[in-house]
């Protein structure tokens, strides 16, 4: 019973997608009425001189969030770690 309320709930679900499909063909060509702008007055050439944006700078590097003498000292604490659980591990259970 189960099975069929499942496959009833599948087969409406389906039929009510087909419904809210679109026949639109995609193959059929783009007319001048369809586009928004002719190619070939989008290949034009551009005649405009860049404008400087002067609030634009690769100069500003941001700074290192972590600098470099602490990520080294938690990375030999990440090894501390290990070690000091590699150990824990070999030693006998009680």
């Amino acid at each position: 019973m189960r099975k069929l309320t499942t496959l009833a709930a599948l087969s409406a679900a389906s039929l009510a997608l087909a419904a809210c499909g679109s026949a639109d063909d995609a193959s059929t060509e783009a007319s001048a009425d369809t586009v928004e702008m002719p190619a070939d007055s989008a290949l034009a050439p551009v005649t405009e001189a860049p404008v400087a944006d002067p609030s634009a700078t690769a100069t500003d590097a941001p700074e290192a969030a972590v600098p470099e003498a602490s990520a080294t000292a938690a990375g030999d604490a990440a090894a501390g770690v290990a070690a000091e659980a590699a150990a824990a591990a070999e030693e006998p259970a009680e």
